[in-house]
């Protein structure tokens, strides 16, 4: 979820309070709003489907680097803490399986490219 959605919330606040001034051109306004109302949208999706990206994710994660996890925290906070952790695992792992597992990077490669399936928005290009 990148970039995440309270950073987008906060600068689309700022966008509208800067549009209610009188003295904004209509075309200006009307662009600003359109793109207020998309962003909005699209933080909606992402937001109520958060939580349940990253648990898949970091469960995957901890399969593939054979790894423990405390699951007890479900904050979206908490859960990117936990996966950015499990991330950086994974990039010592993969360096260390392009030189001596194929198979292993492999699988790392496998991850990627389902985690990015995952985090692809409505409307992503392919």
């Amino acid at each position: 979820m990148k970039p995440n959605v309270s950073d987008v919330l906060l600068e689309l606040s700022g966008l509208v309070a800067r549009n209610a001034a009188p003295d904004i051109p209509p075309a200006d306004r009307a662009g600003a709003l359109g793109l207020t109302a998309a962003l909005l949208a699209m933080a909606s999706r992402t937001w109520d489907d958060a939580a349940h990206q990253l648990v898949i994710e970091n469960r995957a994660l901890r399969k593939l680097l054979h790894l423990e996890g405390d699951e007890s925290d479900f904050r979206i906070s908490a859960l990117t803490a936990e996966n950015a952790r499990l991330r950086a695992n994974l990039i010592d792992c993969h360096i260390a399986a392009e030189a001596r597992d194929p198979e292993l990077e492999a699988a790392i490669w496998t991850e990627l490219v389902v985690s990015t399936e995952r985090r692809l928005t409505q409307g992503s290009p392919v």
